[in-house]
């Protein structure tokens, strides 16, 4: 049995933001706060969150909101950040030099955001 798609009747617009420099755990810990909110309150919980991971996050959701007011022409107050999710990218790996000739290794993990926005005033 095949399954048909249900289309979404709400228009969609997303942006990617990848090997963005933080953990995908300090970033998840962001993304569920702002999940299923609307774009004006998640700018508002963004500012006064106190973690420096909320910057990227930030700018990645008013970019979301800039393609959907540009592309599509919808309105950012009738926004609503429909799907967020966060997954692992590849680790930076640097040497630090030591003592008696020796080094270890350092890795600097990243991460690729993905916010899509949905405009739910379109059926109303």
């Amino acid at each position: 049995m095949i399954k048909k798609k249900k289309k979404n009747a709400y228009p969609e617009v997303y942006a990617l933001g990848q090997r963005i420099h933080m953990s995908a755990h300090k970033a998840r810990r962001i993304i569920d706060q702002i999940r299923g909110r609307s774009y004006a309150e998640t700018l508002m919980i963004l500012e006064l969150m106190p973690y420096p991971a909320c910057y990227p996050i930030f700018k990645l959701i008013y970019s979301a909101a800039a393609n959907a007011n540009h592309n599509m022409g919808l309105n950012e107050a009738n926004l609503v950040i429909s799907k967020a999710e966060v997954n692992e990218g590849t680790a930076v790996k640097k040497i630090k030099f030591q003592a008696r000739g020796r080094h270890s290794c350092i890795k600097r993990p990243t991460c690729h955001i993905t916010i899509v926005l949905e405009d739910r005033s379109v059926n109303d």
